[in-house]
């Protein structure tokens, strides 16, 4: 797989760094998840491909360990606020020492610098300090931020990942690591550079809510079918607009004209009325095969069953039959080849990633007996 041969060290934590983690383990990086906590069950629901190691790092000897691990890796990745690591003696000036080859990567809410960086916050603060929160939300109502994809993970984790393999491109050339800041806030806006880069040809004029790709339109929208379920509409160009209407069975010359803006209220009760006359299945069958931009709004349920989804094999199950999306993009050569075994509990690996590493049997029967490090080895052995 692409990233093949590449080791990396993940600290533990929630929903970001381990999204990265999972991306970088999906393409052939050999993750090393570092636990905190106690043996037992994870809270990192993405966890696919990655061993876990449990280290106490309250205890001078543990801290000595994950060094030891960082500085023969080529990648760690962390996702504590400013100066966590920096009180451990971790920060990645002194590992950079040890290691100059080292990626460091920091993958935090506000970044490393600024009045913000300390604080706390979730992706809904991220998202409403890069500008986007306020973009997004239908007319009328309060800004809407959807579920926690967009600083959490497009800004958070996915750009994180492109940082730690830009590093890596350099690498091969410069020989040397360095210092990833990944900030969720700058990652989100960053996401959302069309939105910004719009604004100058009137693409955003309107308040929220009423532009053509925020719900303003009645041709870019979602409307309830007869059997409670939902189309996607996103027929914008005319002569896509034109082929949802013949399949509407509406007559373009009994209607207004489609950018009439000030018609955009009866033009969505027509096509309101149009699309709840029919089922999901039944306006599926009218639309498949056209250019009317017309989709059925799939549930989890129904996504991988679906003939197009089915063909490319896009969502795959895991060894207990748990089902998720498979890595993208997909690669001609070196595709991903995702481990579908189960997540790893905490501690699983302990022993054979310390092996890896050069220590010793005794090395790490002495760390487990003074609880440096803990291991549960029995679920491998199942």
């Amino acid at each position: 797989m692409a990233l093949a041969g590449v080791r990396v060290i993940e600290l533990a934590g929630l929903a970001p760094a381990p999204f990265c983690g999972m991306i970088l383990a999906d393409f052939g990086a050999k993750v090393i998840r570092v636990d905190r906590n106690k043996v037992g069950m994870s809270l990192d629901t993405q966890a696919r491909g990655k061993r876990s190691v449990a280290i106490n790092l309250k205890a001078a000897e543990g801290v000595a360990l994950l060094r030891k691990l960082c500085v023969q890796s080529d990648v760690v990745l962390e996702p504590y606020r400013k100066g966590v690591m920096e009180k451990l003696g971790l920060g990645p000036q002194e590992m950079l020492k040890e290691n100059p080859r080292l990626i460091y990567a920091r993958l935090t809410g506000y970044g490393q610098s600024g009045s913000y960086a300390t604080a706390a916050g979730h992706d809904i603060n991220y998202l409403a300090m890069s500008g986007l929160l306020s973009r997004l939300g239908r007319s009328g109502e309060k800004p809407y931020a959807p579920l926690n994809l967009m600083a959490d993970f497009a800004g958070g984790g996915l750009t994180c990942a492109l940082g730690i393999v830009l590093a890596l491109l350099e690498r091969t050339t410069s020989g040397k690591g360095q210092i990833i800041d990944a900030s969720m806030v700058e990652g989100a806006a960053y996401v959302g550079s069309f939105a910004w880069k719009s604004r100058s040809i009137g693409m955003w004029d309107c308040p929220r809510g009423q532009n053509m790709l925020d719900s303003g339109a009645p041709f870019y929208d979602t409307y309830e079918t007869a059997d409670g379920k939902y189309m996607a509409v996103g027929a914008i160009e005319p002569q896509f607009y034109r082929q949802l209407l013949t399949g509407l069975e509406l007559d373009a010359g009994e209607l207004p004209p489609q950018m009439s803006f000030t018609d955009w209220p009866e033009l969505r009760r027509i096509f309101t009325e149009r699309f709840a006359s029919k089922t999901q299945a039944d306006w599926s069958r009218i639309f498949d095969g056209t250019d009317a931009c017309v989709t059925p709004v799939l549930s989890f349920d129904q996504v991988s069953s679906h003939p197009h989804n089915q063909e490319r094999a896009s969502f795959i199950k895991d060894s207990s039959g748990e089902e998720s999306p498979r890595p993208a993009p997909v690669l001609s050569r070196t595709p991903a080849e995702p481990c579908l075994a189960s997540d790893p509990v905490i501690g699983e690996h302990t022993v054979e990633v310390l092996t890896e590493y050069g220590f010793t049997s005794a090395d790490i029967d002495q760390m487990l007996t003074a609880g440096v490090v803990e291991c549960n080895a029995v679920k491998s052995k199942l």
